[in-house]
Order: structure tokens, then C-alpha cells, then sequence
């Protein structure tokens, strides 16, 4: 049903005083699930680059111990960032106000689910005229 001429000037009027609210802008930005895998991203570069630099220096001084630990830093640092981007891909991610309402089950153990489950919710979910 759509909105009459009164309703809509009221909305457009609250949606400009809400734009210029900066407090609000913040709040709205600081809740977004992907404002935070983005840093997380950002902070994982920043890392490896770190890593990278020890790895270097190590190998540099000629002190393998050192350059392990780079090595390892980088490494354990990427695994972060991939973590972090697969999580910020996920259609689960909680959105301001509330969840997102499809969830998809999980396999037996609790992790992805296995090519047997997705089948059986692709079945389930398969168009009603194909039955």
C-alpha cells in the first residue's frame, strides 16, 4: 500500500533530520558488521607487513629464530584476515535492528554443512510447481 502525500513528506522529513545527526550516523556505522571485518582486514595487513619486516631482519642479523617468528606471525596473521573475510561474506551477519531471518543448518558437527544437507534444503526449498 502506498504511502500518502502527508506520510511521505514526514518520512523524507525524518529521514534528513536522521542524515544530518552525526551522533546517529556514528552509532549506525559502529554496529555495521562489515565497518568491523573491514579494520579487521586492516589490522591482519598491517601484521603481515610486520611479519614480513621481522622475517626480513631476522634473516638480515642471520638469527633463524627471528625469522621463524616473522614467518609465523605472517602466516598466523593471513589465516586471520581469511577468517575475517569469510566471516564478513556470510549471509548470517547481524544487521542494525536485528538478524537476518534466513539461517542455514548446520552438518552434523557443527561445521559447514556437508554436500548431503545442502542437497536436502535445496529439495526442501525448491519451487512449489515442481512437486
Amino acid at each position: 500500500m502506498p504511502l500518502s502525500e502527508h506520510e511521505q513528506r514526514l518520512f523524507e522529513q525524518i529521514e534528513r533530520s536522521l542524515a544530518e545527526d552525526p551522533k546517529f550516523a556514528s552509532a549506525v556505522r559502529a554496529s555495521d558488521p562489515r565497518f568491523h571485518a573491514r579494520r579487521r582486514l586492516l589490522v591482519a595487513a598491517g601484521v603481515i607487513i610486520a611479519g614480513l619486516a621481522l622475517l626480513v631482519y631476522g634473516a638480515v642479523i642471520k638469527t633463524p629464530p627471528l625469522a621463524v617468528a616473522g614467518f609465523v606471525v605472517m602466516l598466523a596473521s593471513a589465516a586471520f584476515a581469511v577468517q575475517s573475510h569469510r566471516r564478513a561474506q556470510s549471509p548470517d551477519l547481524h544487521v542494525v535492528g536485528g538478524t537476518t531471518s534466513r539461517r542455514r543448518p548446520r552438518g552434523r558437527s557443527g561445521r559447514r554443512p556437508s554436500i548431503l544437507d545442502r542437497m536436502e534444503d535445496r529439495w526442501r526449498q525448491r519451487p512449489e510447481g515442481h512437486r
